[in-house]
C-alpha cells in the first residue's frame, strides 16, 4: 500500500514539473531572465543554416533539477 502512495506522489510531482516547463516554454520571450539566451548557449547562423545548442541552459536546468530532487528526497 505504501508503494502506491509514493508512486502517486511521484506522478503528481512529475505532472506539476511538466506544466511548469510548458509554461516557461510558452512564455519564454516574456521572461526577464532569458531562458535559452544564457551565456554558454551556442548559436551559429549562416546563409541557409541555423544551429542552436542551449548548453548553458541545459547546465542551469540540470543544477536546478538536481537541487530540487535533492531537497525533495530529504
Amino acid at each position: 500500500m505504501n508503494y502506491w502512495s509514493g508512486l502517486g506522489k511521484a506522478v503528481i510531482f512529475t505532472g506539476v514539473i511538466l506544466i511548469i516547463i510548458g509554461m516557461i516554454i510558452l512564455f519564454r520571450d516574456k521572461l526577464p531572465f532569458g531562458i535559452g539566451r544564457l551565456p554558454g548557449d551556442l548559436s551559429i547562423e549562416r546563409d541557409n543554416f541555423r544551429f542552436y545548442f542551449p548548453l548553458g541552459t541545459c547546465i542551469a536546468a540540470s543544477i536546478i533539477l538536481t537541487l530540487v530532487l535533492y531537497l525533495w528526497r530529504k
